[in-house]
């Protein structure tokens, strides 16, 4: 049984892993929000509704602390969200349904708190898939006393995970930070759809192919637009997603070198691309790394500020503090990074060791034999 928070940058990370299990013979299903069963219905993948949605949990985080994450995130109120909010109201719900289905091992992804305490609470094993850099210090302390209490409350007891199964690469990992025993690799894939091929990206043979991807939930007209006007200046071609919250019709009309995209598979995206200029979500980041592709990453919240200074620190692209991203800035880092082929060096570098880490279906044989050991 899978387990994670009911929005697509936490559930597409675990699909691939999902997959081989069902692949080799494995009975899989998610247990998440029951609105977030669009996400897995391509894949007719069991989902066990339990628990609130996203705009719930804000609204609960807003009652319980009176702060607003859609207005900003801080370490107090991420630590509400994951830790205090989604255990709340939806442990009780999502026990009940792990307890009809029976599951043999509950896989939850880093920032999903109700699979491992399922788990503790059935005696089963647990392993986590880390979909992004390890959790910063201070945000572990804060998750680490919203459980104490709600383990205690619950009367179970919290329980290490079995296996952390780590999609970051190393030049992209918190300085510092160290492995746990329970540590394996855990290649990242760029998403795509069941039966597509995995996400290839070569060099355009015309003029530079730029996708510009915000994600799922910040794709906003008044962040992108701006900076869609300021790479036109460029002679380059743009693809531009519009997430799950825009359309054509709320962008300024553009000549034929702006292509808007519908939401599809980021596998599909990539493709033909050149260079991304992202919003720094950990799925789009691994993505584009996953195919050797420098980015520009302008944050907007959430875990963005992380992982845009790690591509930055890394030499893969360059990033922005957020906030701190003018249009004209941003349009000349795009131009600094197609300029330089150093960039786009360092990329195919962690590239090769992305390809070097084991597969999702080599993942889930150990985890099967694993399991299925006495």
């Amino acid at each position: 049984m899978f387990s994670s928070t009911p929005v697509h940058g936490h559930i597409l990370p675990l699909l691939p892993l999902a997959r081989a299990m069902r692949e080799q013979g494995t009975d899989v299903a998610m247990l998440t929000a029951a609105a977030a069963a669009p996400i897995l219905e391509p894949d007719g993948i069991l989902v066990l509704g339990a628990g609130a949605t996203a705009p719930e949990l804000v609204a609960e985080v807003l009652r319980t602390t009176g702060h607003n994450l859609f207005e900003g995130v801080t370490v107090e109120a991420e630590a509400e969200f994951f830790a205090g909010a989604r255990i709340d109201l939806g442990f009780k719900d999502s026990l009940a349904a792990a307890q009809e289905w029976a599951p043999d091992l509950i896989v939850s992804e880093m920032y999903d708190f109700v699979g491992p305490a399922v788990a503790a609470a059935l005696g089963v094993p647990v392993a986590v898939v880390g979909i992004g850099p390890a959790t910063a210090e201070a945000s572990v302390e804060e998750f680490g006393k919203r459980l104490a209490l709600r383990y205690s409350a619950l009367g179970i007891e919290q329980r290490p995970e079995h296996w952390y199964l780590d999609t970051c690469p190393s030049a992209l990992q918190r300085e510092g930070w160290k492995r746990p025993e329970a540590w394996r690799g855990l290649r990242p894939e760029a998403h795509r759809s069941a039966g597509q091929p995995d996400a290839q990206a070569a060099p355009s043979a015309g003029r530079p192919r730029v996708l510009v991807s915000f994600g799922t939930m910040f794709s906003s007209p008044q962040i992108v637009d701006p900076l869609i006007e300021e790479f036109l200046s460029l002679d380059v071609d743009l693809r531009v997603t519009l997430g799950l919250m825009s359309q054509v019709s709320d962008y300024k009309p553009r000549d034929e070198r702006v292509e808007f995209a519908p939401f599809a598979p980021l596998a599909q995206l990539l493709s033909g691309a050149d260079v991304v200029v992202t919003h720094g979500g950990s799925g789009t980041v691994l993505g584009a790394l996953a195919v050797g592709l420098p980015m520009v990453v302008v944050p907007q919240g959430a875990d963005q500020p992380v992982n845009a200074q790690r591509v930055a620190d890394s030499g893969a692209g360059i990033s922005f503090r957020l906030g701190e991203a003018p249009p004209q800035a941003v349009a000349q880092a795009l131009a600094d990074v197609l300029a330089e082929p150093q960039y786009r060096a360092v990329a195919e570098k962690i590239a090769h060791e992305i390809e070097m880490t084991p597969s999702a279906q080599e993942v889930a044989r150990m985890l099967a034999e694993a399991v299925k050991t006495p």
